[in-house]
C-alpha cells in the first residue's frame, strides 16, 4: 500500500471510530424531517391544530403543500445550511489533532505531509457527499410518505441535479475552512469563518454581487436566493472552483511549511 493508501484508510479508519460524522448526518436529518413536518401542517391547518402541532391562534399565511416547497425547503438545506454542517465536519478533521495534541506525532511520521491533508480532503468528501446524497434520500422518502401534490419526474430530476451540484460546490469549499482550521490550531476559527461567509454572502446578495462570491453561488444554483437573485454563470462556477483549488494548495503548504511546534 502506498502512503497516500495508508493515510486514507488511517483517517477513514478513525472516521468509523468517532461519533462526530454521525452526529452530523443525524443533525442535517432533521432539516427534511422537520420540513415534512411542516408540510403535514401546511396540508392539514385544522387536524394539526387538534393534535397540539400548531397553536390555536397562529395562522399560515405563507408557503403550499406542495413538491415545489418541499424541495425549496431542501435546497436551502444544502445550499446554506449544508456550509456550516460540512464546515463542523472539516474543523473536526483538521482541528482535532491540535486540539488532542497529537499534531506533534502525526507530523513525525514518515508519511508526507501533503498526503495527510489529502487523505483527510478525501475522508471529507466522501462523509460529506455520503451526508447530501442521505439527505436527497431521505427528503424524497419524506415528501412521498406525507404525499405531496404537484409531483414532476423531469422537475424532480432538474432540481435534484441543481441539488447535487450545489452540495459539491459546498464541500468543495471546505478547503477554506480546512486551511483556517489548520492557521487557527482548533475548532473554533473554522467555525467563525463558515458563521462569517455565510454573513457576508447575505450581505453581498442584497448588494447584488453574490454571484461573485463563492460561498453564495451554492444557493444561487439551487434556486433559493430569493426574488430578485442573481443567475449564476460560468463565471460563477469558476469562481468557486478557483477558491476551493486556493484552499487546496493553501493547506498543504501550510502543513508543509508552517511552524507546527506551537
Amino acid at each position: 500500500m502506498s502512503l497516500l493508501g495508508a493515510a486514507i484508510w488511517t483517517e477513514f479508519l478513525k472516521s468509523q471510530r468517532s461519533k462526530v460524522p454521525w452526529f452530523i448526518a443525524a443533525g442535517f436529518s432533521l432539516a427534511p424531517l422537520v420540513g415534512g413536518l411542516f408540510m403535514v401542517i401546511l396540508k392539514y391547518p385544522e387536524r394539526a391544530r387538534q393534535l397540539g402541532l400548531l397553536g390555536a391562534k397562529a395562522q399560515l399565511t405563507a408557503g403550499t403543500a406542495d413538491w415545489p416547497s418541499f424541495m425549496h425547503l431542501l435546497a436551502m438545506t444544502i445550499g446554506a445550511g449544508g456550509f456550516v454542517l460540512f464546515a463542523f465536519l472539516a474543523a473536526w478533521l483538521f482541528g482535532r489533532e491540535f486540539a488532542d495534541s497529537t499534531v506533534r506525532g502525526l507530523l513525525a511520521i514518515p508519511t508526507p505531509r501533503w498526503a495527510i491533508v489529502v487523505a483527510k480532503m478525501i475522508v471529507l468528501a466522501t462523509w460529506a457527499g455520503a451526508i447530501a446524497a442521505w439527505i436527497i434520500v431521505l427528503g424524497l422518502g419524506v415528501g412521498a410518505l406525507v404525499g405531496l401534490p404537484g409531483w414532476s419526474t423531469s422537475v424532480a430530476l432538474a432540481d435534484i441535479g441543481a441539488l447535487a451540484v450545489a452540495a459539491a460546490m459546498v464541500i468543495a469549499l471546505q478547503t477554506t475552512t480546512a486551511f483556517v482550521a489548520g492557521v487557527g490550531r482548533g475548532y473554533i476559527a473554522p467555525l467563525g469563518w463558515a458563521v462569517l461567509t455565510l454573513a457576508v454572502a447575505q450581505v453581498l446578495g442584497l448588494l447584488g454581487w453574490a454571484a461573485w462570491f463563492p460561498w453564495a453561488v451554492p444557493v444561487l444554483i439551487v434556486g433559493a436566493g430569493g426574488p430578485g437573485s442573481q443567475t449564476p454563470t460560468v463565471a460563477s462556477v469558476a469562481v468557486v472552483a478557483l477558491t476551493a483549488a486556493i484552499g487546496l494548495v493553501a493547506t498543504v503548504l501550510w502543513w508543509q511549511r508552517a511552524d507546527q511546534t506551537g
